[in-house]
């Protein structure tokens, strides 16, 4: 008789599976992977990835993709959320590649039972998940979508200048754990989460209101992304960008938080978009908060209404 399901902490039907990946410098590793299926039986599948300080939560969306046919998947990466064991620094790896293994699992188990897969990511996520695309090519991948990929470093210009780049790589090599001060004013969790002024729940522990500690070698190893990223990739399907029109940097809370990206520079998105692959469209959604998906009710109905539009246009059924 096969095993009862693992039920996720979503509850059912969410299940959730753990995936050991060995070892790292730090001990055990492992990611997590959770599945809401769909109603009737489906070769169709979803596998999407969070970005930083975050992790799966977004059950809008899962049943959003449950509805238009496909089973949907949930990567919790090593070392966030449902993965983050109690020897581990929160978030933390020196080189992107280091979530390879984790994506090469999860999509191992999705297309096992699975012909058609899109690959969906956000954030970091979003610049991970096309550098993993780009390198392994895995086969049965129909469309890519990212909502609000991190393309580029925001703020002052001279933090992109190639002097600012030796200086992080030198100081990476030689104090990979060297904390970068930072203020990190809360107000873009507390506009999500409804203890705060938001309508969702999830575990501030696992997406903390402050975030979590940002290190010099985790910084290098975005930083060497974007580099990758700009040179051009070559994804080998349609890609879907989402993102605001326009980003603000708010340090209270108001209506400024809920109707910006407050965390990226939507200017940069747009820009590096096209480096993906030959085939991208870029879309910036008026009034959309950073994780577009989560934005206010009538904005992420814009959301849904654009990624439906690009589904049926570009992504086999």
């Amino acid at each position: 008789m096969p095993s009862d399901p693992t039920y996720d902490v979503l509850g059912a039907p969410y299940t959730v599976e753990t995936l050991d990946l060995g070892e790292d410098a730090e001990g055990p590793v492992v990611a997590t992977l959770v599945h809401r299926p769909a109603p009737e039986p489906t070769h169709r599948a979803v596998l999407h990835v969070h970005g930083f300080a975050d992790y799966f939560f977004h059950t809008e969306y899962a049943e959003w993709w449950n509805a238009r046919g496909h089973d949907f998947y949930a990567l919790d990466l090593r070392k966030y959320g449902r993965s983050l064991l109690q020897h581990q620094t929160p978030n933390y790896v020196e080189d992107l590649r280091e979530y390879f293994p984790d994506l090469d699992a999860a999509w191992e188990r999705v297309a096992r039972d699975h012909t058609t897969v899109v690959a969906t990511a956000h954030s970091t996520g979003g610049l991970t998940l096309p550098l993993w695309l780009h390198e392994r090519r895995p086969e049965g991948l129909a469309g890519v979508f990212l909502n609000s990929p991190w393309f580029d470093l925001q703020g002052s210009a001279w933090l992109r200048t190639p002097a600012a780049r030796i200086a992080l790589d030198r100081m990476g090599s030689r104090q990979p754990r060297r904390l970068i001060p930072r203020k990190v004013s809360g107000v873009y969790t507390q506009s999500l989460h409804r203890d705060h002024h938001g309508e969702f729940d999830f575990n501030l522990d696992w997406k903390p209101v402050e975030s979590y500690p940002v290190y010099v070698g985790w910084l290098r190893a975005v930083r060497r992304g974007h580099a990758e990223l700009h040179r051009g990739l070559d994804v080998p399907a349609p890609c879907l960008v989402l993102s605001s029109t326009t980003s603000a940097w708010p340090t209270t809370m108001g209506d400024a938080v809920h109707r910006n990206d407050v965390v990226l520079d939507v200017e940069q998105i747009r820009r590096w978009a096209s480096s993906l692959g030959r085939h991208v469209t870029s879309i910036a959604v008026d009034g959309a908060r950073h994780d577009v998906v989560l934005s206010l009710p009538e904005v992420r109905a814009k959301v849904y209404d654009e990624l439906d539009t690009w589904l049926q246009a570009w992504v086999p059924a």
